[in-house]
């Protein structure tokens, strides 16, 4: 840390909104009274359980470097740390005059306990940590149902949703009016993704641009996935590169499609604050977690490399291994594969979505695993299991999708199937009618 002043600051500590403009804890920053000293720590908790490869480093990275360039030209810096959040805010707490220092909500049970664990750090030398809902339009318990509780179905919260919506949960804050009250100071260089044991990525990223005509019909493509037709704005979502309100707002006047898949992303977030055992391996609806699932390493790994022998399956699974995403269609179609057709443990896939979607949010690949699954918020019957043959033929019909991906599929190099479709339904559904049964005794 190389930050030395007798002033008495706010500190902003950016997390999963990497951006100077339409940010919420930064506005209320600004508006302290204090200068603000903006902070990073590459949190080596997080950090651990990653892969030197990771394509997400690089991508944080990027963006890091970025706002530091836009804050050196208005005479400010960023202080970038590595290392476990406790401690670095215990040195920062102890070595500044910090008044307040403030961030925006992160809705996770790792991040909540983080959390509570700094703000008493800051309590105990007088300071306060102040989080502000900004990766949402809606939070927590912002959306109840008339008799004041949780929205546990989607058709409902997100009708509830929309008449909630107005100008002022859309409106941007104007942050730009308010960069005059940053610490001008200059820091030292940002660690090294070498010296936090990763290497740079030649992925890649997409776009946090994207065309109007897309997202204008998105609704009758988005569901092939041959088509360049989603936004892939998940990425810069997931990490706060851009604006949910300016998204909501686009969403608004181009595609009701569109913004009801953004208030999906909404409903999982307020699941996994309001009902924090899906955060920690638990299925939503207790019943399912008597489901006696198999283990088998060698299927699992033959669904990790795409190669099952069902082509739709394999093309979305080896994307996902190239480029770090999947189309959604292909999400549910692997997902269910994995658990029904293969009686694969979910949190298995869960996991390894985790490990490789740039775009990975835990209450978004929690929520859609469980969906998949059927034990999570579903008003779908757990027996809705998906056909690979008839996915494929529905939306790949010419089969552009899977030459892409698998363009060894017919010929001899190609699997044969390592699960028959019909017994693999049948199993499925007697396992699952014996857990439901069980949790009935």
């Amino acid at each position: 840390m190389s930050l030395k002043t007798k002033k008495k600051v706010s500190i902003f500590w950016f997390r999963r909104d990497l951006r100077l403009h339409d940010n919420a804890g930064l506005y209320h920053a600004l508006k302290s009274g204090y200068p603000v000293v903006p902070l990073f720590i590459f949190d080596k908790i997080i950090l651990d359980d990653l892969s030197a490869n990771d394509p997400r480093l690089t991508f944080i990275y990027q963006e890091i470097e970025s706002i530091q360039s836009q804050l050196q030209e208005l005479g400010a810096d960023i202080m970038v740390e590595y290392g476990k959040p406790e401690e670095i805010w215990e040195r920062l707490a102890a070595t500044l005059d910090i008044a307040e220092a403030y961030t925006n909500s992160d809705y996770e049970p790792y991040a909540i306990e983080r959390d509570t664990k700094v703000g008493k750090i800051l309590e105990s030398s007088g300071a306060t940590l102040k989080a502000y809902k900004d990766q949402v339009i809606f939070e927590k318990k912002e959306v109840m149902t008339g008799q004041n509780t949780v929205y546990t179905v989607y058709t409902p919260y997100s009708r509830a949703w929309k008449e909630k919506l107005n100008d002022f949960y859309l409106s941007s804050y104007p942050n730009k009016k308010y960069f005059g009250n940053f610490l001008h100071w200059k820091s030292s260089s940002i660690p090294s993704l070498k010296s936090m044991g990763f290497e740079k990525s030649d992925l890649e990223f997409p776009s946090r641009q994207t065309p109007d005509e897309k997202v204008e019909h998105y609704a009758e493509n988005r569901d092939f996935p041959a088509k360049d037709a989603t936004s892939r704005l998940g990425l810069h979502l997931r990490f706060g590169t851009i604006s949910i309100r300016k998204l909501a707002r686009e969403a608004q006047q181009l595609s009701p499609t569109y913004l009801n898949e953004l208030i999906w992303r909404e409903f999982y977030q307020q699941v996994l604050w309001n009902f924090p055992h899906v955060g920690r391996g638990k299925s939503f609806k207790p019943a399912f977690d008597h489901i006696r699932w198999s283990y088998d390493q060698e299927l699992f790994k033959k669904w990790c490399d795409g190669q099952t022998g069902y082509p739709m399956v394999d093309a979305g699974m080896r994307q996902l291994n190239a480029i770090g995403f999947m189309h959604n269609r292909l999400r549910m179609l692997t997902a269910s594969f994995l658990s029904k057709h293969l009686l694969i443990d979910w949190r298995l896939g869960e996991a390894y979505f985790a490990e490789k979607l740039l775009d990975y949010d835990m209450a978004a690949n929690n929520g859609g695993w469980q969906w998949s699954v059927g034990s999570g918020n579903d008003a779908a019957p757990y027996f809705r299991i998906f056909s690979p043959d008839a996915q494929q033929k529905r939306f790949d019909p010419n089969m552009e999708y899977i030459k892409r991906w698998v363009p060894e599929f017919g010929t001899s190099a190609y699997p044969e199937p390592i699960v028959d479709h019909k017994e693999a339904r049948d199993r499925c559904l007697a396992a699952y009618k014996r857990a439901l049964d069980t949790d009935k005794k």
